[in-house]
């Protein structure tokens, strides 16, 4: 069992070296590195970076983050808790198969999951050990990039954030730019050339091998219904090399918007320009279609890709509006209508389980999205949503009375007396039950907040007035 995976400090590892030819290099554990000829490292601006990418820290990083983010195992079924052992048992054969340039990734496991504005998004979910060496990769890339990239671009970057991507649509708008030119790429991550990105790759990128490596990934297929169909273009959502190679591609699209002196936020594949007059945002629309199209081989979606009045238009989950003078964010009506749809899953009447578990989970989900939309300047939408959850929570309690003791017997329990606890046990629809003077009096206020129920409204405030 290769031991070069257990924790820095525990065993002093053995030192291996490999020679120039790659039938005879021998297996390589983490953290041990390996000596790359002259000839691999003649003309790299970068050399080394392979050896960067699989030393011992690097690597071990890797694995934690990795086994930080869970996530669904790949089309081998290994879960992220076998990982690591599987690593100590086979890790040098994997390496040897690294360095000899003979190493294969799995195909991607094909998963749709339901956009918001209806369709489906298609994930491709790598295998843990193919993430982990993605994983490996993305953390030694990233640095060389971070200078290369926009101050505009925000997503998936070190110390940058969908909140301040945000923030910045919302500067641009309070300085006069209220006209939006929304672009909508379509199939943004099943359409990358992959020539062209590996090209713009390797403008950064010298060293072959992680090239080859990282192209390899870019062709290894995804299983659709147990069969493997090969990927001629596209960089699939999952792993963690992919928001990286998405960056790296439409950083094309950032110079040029900086060189023709526009306003805009990009996040990922979501960006928008901001301009002062309708008629100057239909121009923009045109030729930034036209440079995406001819240039990028991107396809840009006519049916999504609008100029609108930044009062209509949302962007990463917040919308716009003014109120005497001022520009401020409020929650976007198709991100309301989300968060009602993921409570009504947690609440329906017919969910099993104590009711302090169904409270945990609710808000285990409620603080991660007021944590995220707490920019929001909306208290009123708050507490509209904590009568509606603890509404929500009633039927379901309701509905469960009628199992057991009568609701007439748990209305006396918690404190309803008799003529109205017999008058309000005689109900039938829980929903309608739910409302009623006798119901909200057992089930009150303070019932809730004994029970842990976490209330958005003054999770907000704590929230906002402490940024």
């Amino acid at each position: 069992m290769n031991s070069s995976w257990d924790e820095p400090g525990r065993q002093k590892l053995s030192d291996r070296e490999t020679t120039e030819h790659a039938k005879q290099v021998k297996p390589v554990g983490l953290g041990q590195s390996v000596e790359p000829s002259p000839a691999q490292n003649s003309g790299k601006s970068d050399a080394g970076t392979w050896e960067a990418v699989f030393g011992r820290e690097n690597m071990l990083k890797a694995l934690k983050r990795v086994e930080s983010n869970k996530g669904a195992a790949g089309i081998d079924g290994m879960k992220v808790e076998e990982l690591r052992s599987h690593l100590k048992a086979h890790w040098l054969e994997v390496r040897e198969t690294l360095e000899n340039g003979k190493y294969r990734p799995s195909p991607v496991r094909r998963v749709e999951i339901p956009k918001p504005d209806g369709g489906v998004r298609m994930l491709g979910i790598p295998t843990v050990q193919d993430r982990l060496i993605q994983q490996a990769i993305a953390q030694v890339l990233v640095p060389m990039f971070e200078g290369e990239f926009s101050p505009q671009s925000y997503g998936f970057r070190p110390g940058r954030s969908a909140h301040q991507a945000v923030q910045k649509s919302q500067e641009y708008i309070r300085e006069g730019y209220d006209w939006v030119v929304d672009i909508d790429l379509e199939k943004f991550f099943d359409r990358v050339n992959h020539d062209m990105l590996m090209a713009r790759v390797a403008r950064v990128v010298k060293d072959k091998r992680v090239l080859k490596l990282i192209r390899s990934y870019l062709e290894s297929g995804v299983m659709v219904n147990g069969v493997v169909m090969e990927t001629e273009e596209g960089t699939p959502q999952g792993g963690p090399l992919s928001p990286l190679l998405s960056n790296i591609m439409l950083n094309d699209l950032d110079k040029e918007l900086e060189k023709r002196g526009h306003k805009f936020v990009r996040y990922a594949d979501d960006c928008n320009i901001y301009v002062k007059t309708q008629r100057a945002g239909e121009r923009v629309l045109e030729s930034v279609k036209e440079y995406l199209e001819k240039k990028l081989k991107l396809k840009v979606n006519p049916k999504k890709s609008k100029v609108e009045r930044a009062s209509r238009v949302k962007f990463l989950g917040y919308s716009f509006y003014k109120r005497n003078g001022e520009t401020l964010l409020r929650i976007a009506n198709r991100t309301k209508e989300r968060f009602m749809e993921k409570l009504r899953h947690l609440t329906k009447r017919t969910r099993s389980g104590k009711l302090e578990d169904i409270v945990k989970s609710v808000n285990q989900y409620v603080i991660g999205w007021i944590g995220y939309y707490r920019l929001a300047t909306t208290p009123s939408v708050y507490k509209e949503l904590d009568a509606w959850i603890r509404r929500r929570l009633r039927q379901m309690v309701w509905k469960r009375w009628k199992r057991g003791t009568t609701r007439y017997q748990e209305l006396r329990k918690l404190g309803v007396p008799k003529e109205r606890a017999a008058l309000g046990a005689v109900g039938k629809s829980p929903w309608r039950m739910s409302r009623t003077p006798v119901v909200n009096e057992a089930l009150s206020n303070a019932f809730w907040r004994r029970t842990g129920l976490e209330s958005i409204e003054k999770r907000y405030f704590v929230l906002h007035y402490s940024c």
